[in-house]
């Protein structure tokens, strides 16, 4: 919620309008963005025309669609190089790695695959074999699944044509159908489950992390099975999704 009181009525509206387009999973009509933004045609169409004057959004000629323009590709790139989701989000990393006694790692992913960019050590004197710059396949590792979950479902067939569900461990699913299942129950709860299935004996929980609903990166609490009993285990949970919540609100 923004208190202040804000100058520029056309610039909100404007905003609403690439917030829209950015947040539809196909191309929007002028009809759709109207209902979408609340406003009437006549002004969305005149800031619609504004934005593309300035190469902010583009129509398509043929279907009359709408796309974000690539002046944004530029503002993109520039936000990208200024954003630093290790720096921001390691202190809250600290407080759950101090708050639950294990591992906490951070990735991002990267050509399909969960790359490891931080990795806070658990005190307890068993180390998980895990390293920073190390990939790990998004299908079996906590991490993966939360982001996984998040996909629209052409992405998700996208994921699944290009990569070959293996075993890693012997309990990896490696079945479409059981790893469907398995991220419905992560839409579910907010959390990725990786239960042996990239490390045997070592149980691990991850949640994605999410700006202005692009997926950011994800980060996760690994342990040693034995150590985790079920109650926990939902303590784990609990502090996870306080954990995502924090980041997620300093993006």
């Amino acid at each position: 919620m923004i208190d202040e009181k804000l100058y520029g009525t056309a610039l909100i509206k404007g905003k609403a309008i690439l917030d829209f387009i950015l947040a539809c999973d196909h191309a929007p009509t002028l009809a759709e963005i109207t209902a979408g933004t609340a406003a009437s045609k006549p002004t969305t169409l005149k800031l619609l025309t504004t934005l593309s004057a300035l190469q902010l959004v583009r129509r398509e000629e043929v279907g009359k669609r709408y796309y974000l323009g690539t002046q944004m590709l530029s503002y993109g790139e520039k936000a990208a190089d200024s954003f630093d989701i290790t720096a921001l989000a390691r202190p809250y990393l600290q407080q759950l790695r101090d708050e639950t006694g294990e591992t906490v790692n951070l990735g991002v992913v990267s050509d399909g695959h969960i790359v490891l960019i931080e990795k806070l050590e658990t005190p307890n004197s068993i180390k998980l074999r895990s390293v920073i710059g190390g990939t790990m396949h998004m299908y079996s590792s906590a991490m993966g699944k939360a982001i996984l979950a998040e996909y629209q479902a052409p992405l998700l067939s996208q994921y699944f044509a290009h990569h070959e569900l293996k075993h890693v461990t012997a309990h990896t699913l490696t079945t479409q159908a059981a790893l469907r299942a398995d991220l419905k129950t992560v839409a579910q709860t907010g959390v990725g489950i990786d239960d042996e299935e990239t490390e045997p004996g070592v149980f691990c929980i991850g949640a994605a992390l999410k700006r202005n609903a692009h997926i950011m990166g994800a980060f996760s609490v690994s342990s040693p099975k034995y150590r985790l009993t079920p109650e926990r285990c939902d303590e784990f949970v609990q502090a996870i999704l306080h954990t995502q919540q924090a980041i997620e609100s300093k993006f």
